[in-house]
């Protein structure tokens, strides 16, 4: 759509800074040093009473520059070019330094089922996780589920996204297992098979420990580890994604992420090396598992496993940490449409995607 506009002059004798841009009941500031050649601007009538400008505007470009119709305020005209909205300002000075203080938790994990009543239903008997809320999304042709041992605020929980008539996905090599703490292993891998699950490895003791883990997989193929530990308040307490550089991992998570490195162990009788991250002591917090195989750098991802969401109070901050870092930036910081939560979607150095979401605006979804 082409829009015509009128300003009032800017002859070399006027005072003003500004070229003005009236649109209806709308009003828009253009500092003289912005560059009238912008894709958004067409033309410029060059008499000397009025100025035409002549943008170019699709409304549904949300992120034009020119969105007539949305309140461009003149405080976002920084030097003569035009910044997007932002919470604060970001320097590569204190960026970095402003990641370790930042309230950060793993939220959720989210991935795509073939058969979502199916899979509710060995989650809440088998694994003992509750069914928080259910969401149907016909428009879209998508159902999500969000099931967990806690509520959505103060718990890490699973994500399950059903897509219509997609009954099944490619889960890849890449992704490892979800990790759950139990206080019995024999006694959930018993019930597991009651209920017809399926279980890959039977319990057996931790090496150089006593205490027991064992392998289950749900009814679309993601494993389940099941680590015998006492009560916790966070029973789902891993992820495991595997990476091709274990020490560039540690690395980007810590700096850009702000985790900290829980522990490492090396197991070179069976040619791997884990690395545990997360934001807190693992037999409380949920955790990101890391495992490097000798001499293996790439992996498949396939097309279920789909990214882990966390909590941040800034994600314009969070989005330039990851870019001084090496990951990739490929939802830029700002708000979803229509519910204006502000989130920033990446990339780590293997392609994993993560998700930061606002604090404050995530609880009010909650509410």
């Amino acid at each position: 759509m082409l829009r015509t506009v009128t300003a009032p002059s800017l002859s070399s004798s006027s005072s003003s800074t500004c070229l003005t841009i009236s649109t209806q009941n709308k009003s828009y500031l253009i500092p003289h040093s912005f560059k009238l050649s912008s894709p958004l601007i067409g033309n410029i009538n060059k008499s000397n009473s009025n100025r035409t400008v002549t943008c170019n505007y699709n409304p549904s470009r949300r992120l034009a520059l020119f969105q007539l119709g949305a309140v461009i305020p003149q405080s976002q005209f920084l030097s003569g070019n035009l910044a997007p909205a932002r919470s604060s300002e970001v320097t590569d000075q204190n960026v970095l330094e402003w990641v370790k203080n930042d309230k950060r938790r793993m939220l959720h994990v989210v991935y795509s089922v073939g058969d979502l009543d199916k899979t509710i239903k060995f989650y809440t008997e088998c694994l003992g996780m509750k069914l928080l809320r259910k969401r149907d999304i016909p428009e879209d042709r998508y159902s999500n589920a969000f099931l967990g041992y806690g509520p959505e605020d103060t718990n890490f929980t699973v994500e399950l996204t059903y897509n219509y008539g997609v009954d099944k996905y490619d889960i890849g090599d890449g992704f490892g297992h979800f990790g759950i703490a139990v206080e019995d292993v024999a006694r959930t891998v018993d019930l597991v098979k009651a209920k017809g699950g399926k279980v890959t490895r039977e319990p057996v003791p931790v090496k150089g420990g006593s205490t027991k883990i064992a392998f289950v997989e749900d009814p679309n193929g993601y494993k389940f580890e099941l680590l015998e530990r006492g009560l916790t308040p966070e029973p789902l307490c891993q992820v495991m994604l595997r990476v091709g550089d274990l020490d560039r991992s540690i690395n980007f998570y810590k700096k850009s992420f702000g985790m900290e490195l829980l522990r490492r162990r090396d197991n070179p009788e069976y040619k791997y090396t884990v690395a545990l991250m997360g934001y807190g002591p693992e037999d409380k917090n949920a955790v990101l598992e890391l495992t490097y195989n000798y001499g293996i750098t790439e992996y498949s991802k396939g097309n279920g496993y789909a990214q882990i969401a966390i909590g941040t109070d800034d994600v314009y901050k969070s989005a330039e940490a990851v870019k001084q870092c090496g990951g990739k930036i490929i939802r830029e910081p700002g708000p979803i449409p229509v519910i204006n939560t502000k989130i920033t979607a990446c990339l780590d150095p293997d392609g994993w995607k993560s998700v930061f979401v606002d604090n404050v605006d995530f609880l009010k979804e909650l509410e």
